[in-house]
């Protein structure tokens, strides 16, 4: 039987969450629970069958979504990738250390859930895509730095064949569809872990379906019937062929972007049927999401307002589904909001550890996965930094440039090379102009987005009647406005306190 556990949560909106340590939960074998993070990039919410996509075939995430935990209103913790994923990392609003936008690193002192789930005994691993700092053995926010045992791992984003970095060593190209590549690398982790009897943590975040696009010809040939009038459409990405920009006909494009998610969809039903074939798979945690919503390139149907890059329900709402056969054992979906900075609060009360001693973000989500929690104790927070304040005045560097030079080459071309720079930078000083951006304070039914885009300084939503974000209340709810937009204030003020450097003295 599955005891029931209590978590003490002690937090403010200044200065964060602070949790004590939970003991691990009992399941039929009283072993602590394998863990397998998967993240699609640039995956929006309405890309899968399950959520009605009426072209895309994913019959592995919809299976995990009719069998385990559906996450109907699961968002990333970002309208971009970089950001997202650190929040995956840490549990915190990646604005605390200065991981703004795609290309902003981490900070060495932050905390990771690979770093806690180390200390209870976990073998740790990453795979794919890092894009928080390069992925070099020398870099301080490698994943290694980072809390990782073992890695095969890019500093941005890949496609077929793709050139990684093993255990931060010089790159090396892997031949084979780059989704399959990741989770093969995956499974031999793994099976080194069973070996040595160790939990594990493995963490596949994935290149795909994020463009410039290809796939293999099986799955391309899924798609070759997709309606004509998308070919009348033109639509800018990177060519595979310059690394620079290109138009093509949205038909064409759309092809290929689809043959990546079913290809990535298949690579996750590798992995689920190796956890089978091992006896794994019963007290193995696998919790799937994406990390930002669909970009311009890709979205054609949408239930939602926005897309990747918009703080709108279809820049960041993302696929989200988690199965746990020992603790989900039947069916369920959810209707609560749940944020990637979920992540390390929830696994750290699974593994018995407690919270890093610094403002979190995340909340525990185990009473979710058990059906007991249905509605979020607190809001959750978006904001889209204005880089613009954090690069005036020519900033000290927070890392020496040097060591955030990338090495694994990609396809799409920057400043004109073929590898990525990473940067992060000191800030010491707080003013009011910091405070700017696009930013966002969701509760458990109304949304305030203030200045989420040109025209409209402040817009009230109640997602509950209005999902689609079609009706601003802004002046019919002043009240309700009012209330959160003090609550996004103060939490500005604690998030740009960490940003200060406050939360590592």
């Amino acid at each position: 039987m599955i005891t029931r556990l209590v978590v003490l949560f002690v937090f403010s909106l200044f200065i964060g969450s602070v949790s004590a340590a939970a003991k691990p939960p009992l399941d039929q074998t009283s072993r602590l629970p394998n863990i397998i993070l998967l993240m699609g990039d640039d995956h929006g919410w309405e890309e899968t069958g399950y959520n009605g996509h009426p072209q895309l075939k994913t019959p592995v995430l919809d299976e995990m979504a009719a069998t385990g935990l559906r996450l109907d209103h699961f968002y990333s913790g970002h309208p971009s990738c970089s950001p997202t994923r650190g929040s995956v990392l840490t549990g915190r609003h990646p604005n605390r250390y200065g991981t703004f936008t795609p290309n902003w690193s981490l900070r060495p002192e932050e905390i990771s859930i690979a770093h806690v789930l180390r200390k209870a005994g976990y073998a740790t691993g990453h795979f794919g895509k890092w894009h928080v700092g390069p992925v070099k053995a020398d870099s301080p926010t490698s994943p290694g730095a980072m809390g990782f045992d073992e890695w095969v791992s890019h500093d941005n984003f890949f496609e077929l064949d793709p050139t990684l970095s093993r255990n931060g060593g010089p790159p090396e190209r892997f031949e084979g569809e780059s989704s399959a590549v990741v989770v093969s690398e995956s499974i031999a982790f793994i099976g080194k872990a069973k070996r040595s009897k160790k939990p594990f943590l493995s963490v596949v975040w994935f290149g795909s379906p994020h463009e410039p696009y290809s796939g293999l010809k099986q799955d391309l040939a899924l798609y070759d019937d997709l309606p004509e009038a998308y070919a009348k459409k033109m639509v800018s990405l990177t060519s595979n062929e310059t690394g620079g920009r290109v138009k093509r006909p949205l038909r064409d494009v759309l092809r290929e972007r689809y043959a990546e998610i079913t290809a990535m969809d298949r690579a996750i039903g590798m992995l689920r049927r190796y956890l089978k074939k091992e006896g794994l798979r019963e007290n193995t945690l696998i919790w799937y999401c994406g990390d930002n919503g669909t970009p311009s390139s890709g979205i054609v149907v949408s239930p939602f307002r926005g897309m990747k890059g918009k703080m709108y329900e279809g820049g960041i709402r993302v696929p989200g589904v988690i199965e746990w056969p020992a603790r989900i054992t039947k069916p369920r979906f959810s209707k609560v909001n749940a944020v990637t900075s979920d992540m390390l609060p929830t696994l750290c009360a699974l593994a018995g550890q407690p919270l890093p001693k610094r403002p979190i973000d995340g909340v525990n989500l185990l009473p979710l996965l058990d059906g007991k929690m249905t509605q979020r104790p607190r809001p959750i927070f978006f904001w889209a930094y204005n880089t613009r304040n954090a690069t005036a005045g020519n900033p000290k560097p927070y890392i020496d440039p040097k060591l955030q030079q990338g090495t694994t080459p990609l396809v799409k071309l920057m400043r004109g090379i073929a590898t990525r720079n990473f940067v992060n930078f000191h800030h010491p000083v707080i003013t009011e102009a910091d405070y700017s951006g696009a930013r966002v304070v969701l509760d458990n039914r109304y949304k305030l987005v203030v200045e989420g885009s040109k025209g409209n300084a402040k817009e009230l939503f109640d997602l509950r009647e209005d999902p689609a974000e079609t009706t601003n209340l802004i002046e019919a709810k002043p009240r309700v406005a009012a209330k959160l937009e003090k609550r996004l204030r103060e939490w500005q003020e604690s998030t740009l306190n960490s940003l200060t450097g406050a939360d590592y003295k």
